[in-house]
């Protein structure tokens, strides 16, 4: 081999070898840059006190609410909840919130609220859940990725031709947590007291229990570092007993008439054997005077958002895995970037809202 070509082959494998450390080094890089990300909630902004005629102003709440939280940094936005329990349960007005989200920049994810479906009635009065579920399954949850003009993959569990109806539970990761949407009302997860009429909550319960066990399973295969999941009603996981007084309280039963008794005791269950932290995250009212902040008991956490806006940070290298409030940036460029962002004057307010006690 002449000395030219053996010159030029070194060069090919020395350019070769280098292309390939940096191509490394970027998903490197990546995998990092995805492990420390901010999620939203947006909690039901619609209201339950609004009122039939009140729809641009809900709109216009809910397209704020959007805009201050699709910040280019957030990697999604939850929408909990698209309508008032008095505005109309009308096709109209599904579309009309659908395009809403939809135009947001940033992947959204709408978790049903009671006031969406459970609380809906036709011309006679009757009850209309179930058929306006369905309709805003197919409206909302009919593709396997999420609204918003960036798309981001979703598996649903309508995916299992056993639970082919219940597109609303989905899950989706980003870096080294899994996070989950789940369909449980605010409204006692519409339980209904009436003789034969609980066969929704009965067959929600089924699946619901299984996409439950799906979740944590998939969880520890992939060593999830993390679980959050996502719903409208609070299972009040932090005031169930534990130890003596759970063996004490056993003596009295829980009333059947508690909608979210048996998936409040699955969790607990499963987040006991789960390595990771496991998040709940809802939309119930908050206290008085109160803002949204993460309450722990051991492994399991809780954080009720009621009608705000809120971003949470996720570090897996900081001493709080999850932290409401900013992920400050450690590049100088960056920071002066997002100070000179159109947005930042608009995402400045969710900020001191997620940050303030």
């Amino acid at each position: 081999m002449s000395l030219p070509r053996l010159r030029s082959g070194v060069f090919l494998a020395a350019a070769l070898l280098a292309g390939s450390a940096l191509a490394a080094r970027d998903t490197k890089d990546a995998k990092e840059d995805e492990n420390v990300h901010r999620f939203a909630v947006i909690g039901n902004n619609a209201g339950h006190n609004a009122g039939h005629s009140a729809g641009d102003g809900i709109d216009a709440r809910l397209k704020q609410a959007i805009d201050e939280a699709d910040d280019k940094s957030t990697a999604f936005l939850v929408v909990t909840g698209i309508k008032g329990v008095k505005e109309a349960c009308s096709d109209k007005l599904y579309q009309q919130r659908r395009d809403l989200v939809a135009a947001a920049r940033r992947p959204a994810i709408v978790v049903p609220a009671a006031s969406d479906w459970t609380e809906c009635r036709n011309t006679a009065g009757r009850t209309n859940a179930i058929e306006r579920l369905n309709r805003i399954r197919e409206l909302f949850y009919a593709e396997p990725q999420s609204l918003g003009a960036r798309k981001l993959p979703l598996t649903r569990q309508s995916m299992s031709p056993r639970f082919r109806s219940y597109a609303e539970n989905a899950h989706w990761s980003v870096g080294k947590v899994l996070y989950a949407a789940l369909n449980l009302p605010a409204n006692n997860n519409h339980y209904l007291t009436e003789a034969g009429r609980n066969s929704e909550y009965e067959d929600r319960l089924v699946a619901n229990r299984f996409w439950l066990n799906r979740l944590f399973t998939i969880a520890k295969r992939d060593k999830a570092e993390a679980i959050v999941l996502f719903a409208e009603g609070d299972l009040k996981a932090l005031s169930q007993p534990t130890g003596l007084r759970a063996l004490l309280r056993r003596a009295v039963p829980v009333p059947d008439s508690d909608g979210f008794a048996e998936t409040r005791r699955q969790v607990l269950a499963l987040a006991q054997k789960f390595p990771g932290k496991v998040l709940l995250v809802d939309s119930a009212p908050l206290a008085k005077g109160t803002k949204p902040a993460i309450e722990w008991r051991g492994n399991l956490g809780h954080l009720s958002v009621g009608q705000e806006e809120v971003e949470v940070a996720v570090d897996p290298a900081a001493k709080a895995l999850f932290r409401v409030g900013e992920i400050e940036s450690d590049k100088p460029e960056e920071k002066q970037e997002d100070a000179t962002h159109p947005k930042a004057a608009k995402t400045s307010s969710i900020e001191q809202k997620a940050v303030r006690k």
